[in-house]
């Protein structure tokens, strides 16, 4: 088949990923609506509180035309509770001048003429308050503030003359839109009933008394800056609104990261370009309509700031804002590894565009008085160009006369061009290169912060030319940039302990030097090594550092077509390593590695390799919103597949793995069997010659369709499942601490590293009694394998039993089964059974041989503890244990017992149990340590260290 190239390749990588986004979107249609409509919630929201100002403030008249005011009459002594700010309890009004009987009845009189509008308080009869001199009314306003809004000073001259004082707080205060004078709401009242006692007094006539009114002059409409809830809340409601797009766009590129979607589509091939374009084409049409919408609504609720302004400059000063959001999350998800971190992350950026809107609301830094230097960092965050546009139209619609800014007058300083620095015109221009910087910073940081695989380009990749020539400009480091890499010590050759590992890296490195090209390996790895080197991280208050760690040591083997190769091995023994570095994920350290002739070293080489390969990951790396139909569509469009094949190929895939019913139901909704078969089918797209990483885990459907798949191409299996290697592979290589320890067939491995031959003989049920003396039925089958291969039953009863034949009796076998055929009837013996041990036997006791290596050389050992009480330090994976002071005449190779282990959850060697006691075999030589009783050690636990005598 004949893959798509270059440009063509390019446009199809692209609208397959704007197709996916625009999947993706759909699916989402919750937060897609609130990206797309939020506006109008927003709008709504300062509609209605400018609706509520212009109700709270409708009774002022202040802004409107008075031609015949209105005639005010003298209002009665307001209660203190009236006063728009006071604290509880409080006092009508205080009073000086207790001391005069003459005072005290004009208070009197003030007081009753207020009748039942004075409520007792538990501070007095009244809400008043009574001092001797205005100096004590002082000291007390000192200590009571906000407790009463006037008070009252009298001073009886002589009997004709009573002068008075009205003190009051001239400030006026404003709660709700409405405005509190105490001048006219307080000292007025005061005055006037002052006034009017103090004149009855003098007369002498209770009922003497007259009118009192004022009115405010004739006079226009105050024409002045309209403060209106658009100008207060909406540069902080819009950059609210912008946030939505902000956080999801955030979220979506976090997402695909944390669950290596991004990975996946590199390892198909996918173009970065192809990638950010396509994300920033789809983001940037939900920001064309959601600033479309922005501006329709504020024009829809008649918001003078949208119908005054020119459509474009408004509409534009959005687009712009929001497009620099956009490549700023471009630059924030390089930094985030986990999608729950975007609302964290968005909130801040909220945060501070908020501090600094706040900032930029002073003039800062926006004037001559301030370097331009200034100017220039301060508008790299795009919330403060965008603030200081939003300020610039809202001055223009600040008063009813005002016309706003029309496109024509975009260019038009505030101020005169001789004084301003600051136009629409200068904020488009500042919008338009933040947004190149921020996307060309976000291409950079993506290329130089490691990635999910902890891979990254140098910092100063771009100055390579290879980089712009596509020859050599793909090399990549590992470590944080803020990491120092130390020098990556060279892995030493050990030669292969293992016949069959010699002879395989013998026959590869022939090969290589000869230049032999065998048409039929699909991989030849030519002393593959990867080192992971150590670093010194520097943190806040201390430096990490980290030793070197030699991944894969040095590996050499051929891969043929038309096979399966099976790659086992515990955790941390190199198989994920090595399965990356083929692939393109992770850089080699060492050596080289060549699929159909392509180096993956070169980068022209991977490139090749890419369009040839498919890859199968560990766990499934799928859409869950994306139906198995349309991942197929996408990464066929990866792979470069000519468009018109690709429905079939899609279609005929889905046959193959039995999803063709499912092809249209999301994958989130599939089942876990139903995932990996489309993980599968995935990794078979564009017919590749070599699939890798592969992990089935749904036994027999999967089974059936490797099984088929290995026809025309190379298959490298890793997988945890022994069964799943026996059967399917035909031929497996185990490595173990990053050496390959074996390979070879299946039977092979069995032969060579299991426990033996395990024979199993099953037995009749007779008349005849074969009891022995001490009840055994079958004693003499018993003796029989005792006297011929000298071994016990390892498992029995009444019908069958079970020995294991060491390796070393082969040659014995055919004559000792010949004999024990012919003597079946006199036996009681119904059938016998002969195989090989089992492959999860080959692959523990090549692991354990691995970690007893490992552990001699670094010291590692662990504690065993025998039924007698005493605890043996040993080395880890040791098998055979001699038992320290248990030599004696009879006896003096001493005792040992046969150590068992079995791997834990985290794929370490861990102990299950061990033999009872036996004698060390007489052909063994060992060397012991001082006894525990020569060092000192007593009680019924004594630590001492065993001697490994056999591995």
């Amino acid at each position: 088949m004949i893959l798509q190239q270059g440009l063509p390749l390019l446009y199809q990588h692209f609208t397959a990923l704007f197709k996916k986004n625009l999947l993706l979107s759909w699916r989402n249609k919750r937060s897609t609506c609130l990206q797309l409509f939020s506006s109008f919630f927003f709008i709504l929201v300062i509609f209605c509180i400018e609706e509520a100002m212009k109700a709270s403030e409708a009774s002022s008249s202040a802004y409107k035309n008075v031609t015949d005011p209105t005639l005010l009459f003298s209002l009665p002594i307001l209660p203190c509770e009236d006063k728009f700010f006071v604290k509880l309890p409080c006092y009508d009004f205080v009073w000086s001048g207790n001391n005069s009987r003459r005072v005290t009845d004009i208070v009197s009189a003030i007081l009753t003429i207020r009748g039942d509008q004075f409520r007792p308080t538990r501070l007095g009869s009244y809400s008043v308050q009574s001092f001797k001199a205005p100096e004590e009314v002082d000291a007390w306003f000192m200590s009571h503030a906000l407790q009463v809004p006037g008070a009252l000073h009298f001073v009886e001259r002589n009997a004709t003359i009573i002068s008075y004082g009205v003190q009051t707080n001239s400030s006026s205060e404003k709660k709700r839109g409405r405005i509190e004078d105490p001048t006219f709401k307080f000292l007025v009242p005061l005055q006037i009933a002052a006034e009017r006692e103090i004149a009855r007094s003098l007369i002498g006539d209770p009922k003497f008394g007259w009118d009192f009114g004022f009115k405010e002059f004739a006079r226009p409409a105050i024409i002045a800056e309209v403060i209106s809830a658009l100008k207060v809340m909406g540069p902080i409601f819009f950059l609210a609104f912008s946030m939505f797009g902000f956080v999801l766009q955030l979220g979506s590129l976090v997402t695909e990261k944390e669950l290596k979607l991004r990975q996946a589509m590199t390892m198909m091939g996918v173009f970065d370009t192809a990638y950010w374009l396509s994300w920033l084409t789809w983001e940037g049409l939900l920001t064309f309509v959601s600033s479309l919408f922005l501006v329709l609504f504020g024009m829809m609720f008649q918001f003078d700031f949208f119908l005054k302004n020119s459509f474009f400059v408004v509409f534009l000063l959005f687009l712009l804002f929001q497009f620099n959001m956009i490549s700023l999350a471009f630059v924030l998800s390089s930094f985030i590894s986990k999608s729950s971190s975007a609302t964290t992350v968005g909130f801040l950026v909220f945060l501070i565009g908020f501090i600094t809107q706040i900032v930029s609301a002073t003039g800062f830094p926006y004037s001559n008085a301030y370097p331009a230097s200034r100017r220039v960092i301060w508008s790299l965050f795009p919330p403060n160009t965008f603030s200081a546009g939003l300020k610039l139209l809202l001055d223009a619609t600040s008063t009813p006369a005002s016309s706003g800014i029309s496109w024509s007058e975009r260019a038009v300083c505030e101020g005169g061009m001789s004084t301003c620095v600051l136009s629409i015109d200068i904020i488009y221009q500042w919008q338009v290169g933040t947004f190149l910087f921020w996307f060309v910073l976000a291409i950079y940081f993506d290329n130089i912060i490691p990635n999910a695989s902890g891979v990254r380009k140098p910092i100063f990749y771009f100055l390579t030319p290879g980089y712009w020539t596509g020859k050599g400009g793909n090399k990549v480091e590992e470590g944080s940039i803020f990491s120092c890499i130390g020098s990556v010590p060279p892995v030493e050759h050990v030669a292969p302990e293992d016949q069959d590992v010699l002879e395989e890296e013998t026959l590869v490195k022939q090969q290589a030097m000869d230049g032999i090209v065998d048409p039929n390996i699909a991989v030849q790895i030519h002393g593959l090594a990867k080192t992971y080197p150590g670093t010194t991280k520097l943190g806040c208050c201390k430096c990490t550092k980290t030793s070197p760690f030699h991944a894969v040591k040095g590996l050499w083997m051929n891969i043929a077509k038309d096979q399966l190769f099976c790659l086992l091995g515990p955790n941390g023994a190199g198989k994920t390593t090595s399965i990356s570095s083929l692939t393109g994920i992770n850089p080699i350290t060492g050596g080289d590695a060549f699929i159909y002739g392509d180096s993956v070293r070169s980068s022209v080489g991977m490139s090749n390799i890419r369009k040839m390969i498919g890859v199968c990951p560990q766990f499934d790396i799928l859409w869950d919103a994306l139906s198995s139909e349309e991942h197929l569509h996408l990464f066929a469009s990866i792979k470069g597949l000519p468009p018109a094949s690709i429905n079939s190929t899609a279609e005929k895939l889905l046959a193959d793995v039995k999803l063709t019913g499912a092809a249209k139901v999301r994958a989130g909704s599939y089942s876990g069997g139903m995932k990996r078969r489309l993980s599968v089918a995935i990794a078979l797209i564009g017919d590749p010659k070599l699939t890798t990483g592969m992990d089935p885990i749904t036994k027999r459907d999967v089974w059936d369709i490797i099984q088929e798949s290995k026809k025309g191409r190379a298959i490298i299996l890793t997988t945890h499942s022994m069964e799943e290697a026996d059967i399917l592979s035909d031929r497996i290589g185990i490595m173990a601490k990053g050496r390959l320890r074996c390979i070879g067939t299946s039977i092979r491995l069995k032969s060579r590293f299991g426990a033996g031959f395990v024979a199993t003989v099953s037995f009749t049920e007779s008349k005849k009694d074969y009891r022995n003396a001490a009840g055994d039925s079958h004693e003499p089958v018993k003796r029989f394998f005792n006297e011929h291969l000298k071994v016990e039953p390892a498992d029995e009863n009444k019908t069958f039993m079970t020995f294991v034949i060491p390796h070393d009796k082969e040659k014995l076998l055919t004559g000792f089964f010949e004999e024990l055929e012919s003597r079946k009837s006199e036996f009681g013996i119904s059938d016998i059974q002969l195989g090989l041990a089992t492959l999860e036997e080959v692959f523990l006791n090549i692991a354990r041989r691995a970690e007893l290596e490992s552990a001699t050389v670094e010291g590692t050992m662990v504690t065993l503890d025998l039924e007698s009480g005493i605890s043996i330090e040993i080395p880890v994976g040791a098998r055979f244990v001699g038992i320290p002071d248990t030599e004696n005449a009879e006896n003096p190779s001493g005792i040992m017992v046969e150590v068992y282990w079995q791997q834990d959850g985290s794929g370490s060697m861990c102990i299950t149990g061990h033999s009872s006691e036996m004698r060390v075999p007489q052909n063994v030589q060992v060397t012991r340590p001082p006894s525990p009783n020569a060092l000192g050690h007593k009680g019924l636990r004594q630590a001492v260290r065993g001697i490994v005598i056999d591995l």
